[in-house]
């Protein structure tokens, strides 16, 4: 297959969006602001189609295979685990694909997932924007400032970066093999963040801090601006400094007030206490007083 100059332009599209939740219903209005129009989608629950008719207001409600047939590209917005299902069953069931572009936004999969549609004739884009979506209305205005996670066929490549600039934000390739460790890297370095700054904020509290995110929030700040900025080179703290008996401290009073955090607070100091001796900003016998300390 291969492509004029000008199909490598998208043309103004007819667009479906088959689970306009947090995600589809905002990406399917940033298409719209980029020319094309929204058709119709299908929206199962309340929330999804509260969200489409506030935010796709001139597209109608309908049937996942009647989406299908009413766009040229069709935005599946569900849950991961729910693609490979509703992909299989649009073929099964006989839904007009061919000559469609069908575009996911899970992070995990690439295009690989759509083979079934590929093979009755769609043209498969992954297209998944590296932003946390909270369902307000900040999400559309910080669109922009995002980058997506673009995988595609090569001859679609260029048609799949050309989606993502129109909506205003920066498309980086990742190859079809790579697509599992570049979410692991995603979902570690935020979903992970998210709980490892609820459970510091929760123990400041138990600590009688009275206002917990107000004192983090400088400190976490300058260490998100120095890891990315800096790398391990912007690192601080006991375990760089090899202070054994701050780190053997610490364990022993989470013992006593978190113990589930434990295993987390052991494993992620030694990993820090690797990757610190590896980048030579720890001394080994340091390292060696560490590891022995953090057996727990």
């Amino acid at each position: 297959m291969e492509l004029s100059e000008p199909a490598r332009r998208p043309a103004r599209l007819n667009v479906g969006v088959i689970g306009p939740g947090r995600v589809g219903s905002v990406l399917g209005a940033a298409l719209e602001r980029a020319g094309h129009r929204v058709t119709a989608v299908a929206a199962v629950s309340e929330a999804s189609r509260s969200r489409a008719a506030d935010r796709l207001p001139g597209a109608r409600t309908a049937d996942p295979a009647a989406v299908v047939e009413a766009a040229d590209l069709v935005l599946l917005t569900v849950p991961d685990d729910a693609l490979e299902p509703l992909v299989g069953g649009l073929v099964e069931t006989g839904a007009d694909v061919a000559g469609t572009f069908l575009v996911h936004t899970s992070g995990s999969h690439g295009y690989g997932v759509l083979a079934p549609a590929t093979a009755a004739g769609a043209l498969p884009l992954a297209l998944h924007p590296v932003m946390t979506f909270t369902g307000r209305d900040e999400d559309l205005a910080r669109l922009p400032n995002c980058t997506f996670g673009v995988t595609a066929p090569d001859v679609l490549r260029p048609i799949a970066e050309a989606l993502v600039v129109e909506m205003g934000a920066e498309p980086v390739w990742i190859a079809e093999e790579h697509r599992a460790l570049y979410h692991a890297a995603l979902a570690g370095g935020a979903n992970h963040l998210v709980t490892l700054v609820a459970e510091s904020a929760a123990l400041l509290g138990a600590a009688g801090v009275e206002a917990p995110g107000r004192m983090l929030a400088p400190l976490l700040g300058a260490a998100l601006d120095n890891a990315l900025r800096l790398g391990m080179d912007g690192l601080s703290g006991p375990v760089l400094r090899g202070d054994t008996r701050t780190v053997a401290a610490h364990i022993a009073e989470l013992r006593v007030h978190s113990p589930e955090s434990v295993p987390a607070y052991v494993a992620l100091a030694r990993l820090t206490a690797d990757r610190a001796l590896a980048a030579g900003l720890l001394k080994p016998h340091d390292a060696e007083r560490l590891l022995d300390v953090l057996q727990a």
